[in-house]
């Protein structure tokens, strides 16, 4: 049996372990990000209450993933940067959060294969973030 090639169809959402997967991906992301002090400045641009950014997040991988498109049907259109429009993002932010969804998908039984794309895939909206607040706000 040939692995499934991630990015096709919904090989991704299905290694992720469908919504299931990605709501305990997520959740263990905004754990780390409550406790690790280290995270702070991120996780100060959240209200206290993180349910709507678990729902959001979990949504927006979903489809992402390509699973079911879960955030269009809830929230509307996604634009990443233009979400982001009222949180500059530095490198700095994008780094502390990758570094918080880098523990989260290990603390998942993903395989390594798969926790490596991951991470890798989620550097380029990170970035693409930094470089829309980078344009906008002229840092």
């Amino acid at each position: 049996m040939t692995s499934p090639v991630f990015g096709n169809a919904d090989a991704s959402y299905q290694a992720a372990g469908g919504l299931d997967g990605l709501r305990r991906l997520v959740d263990d992301f905004y754990d780390i990000m409550d406790q690790d002090p280290a995270a702070q400045a991120v996780r100060r641009m959240h209200g206290a209450d993180l349910s709507l950014s678990r729902d959001k997040l979990t949504c927006f991988l979903s489809g992402w993933l390509g699973g079911p498109k879960l955030f269009a049907e809830r929230y509307g259109p996604i634009g990443i940067p233009s979400f982001h429009a009222q949180w500059p993002m530095s490198e700095e932010h994008a780094r502390i959060w990758l570094d918080c969804m880098a523990q989260a998908i290990a603390r998942q039984d993903y395989s390594a294969a798969f926790a490596e794309y991951l991470l890798t895939q989620l550097r380029v909206p990170a970035q693409r973030i930094v470089q829309a607040s980078r344009a906008r706000h002229g840092h």
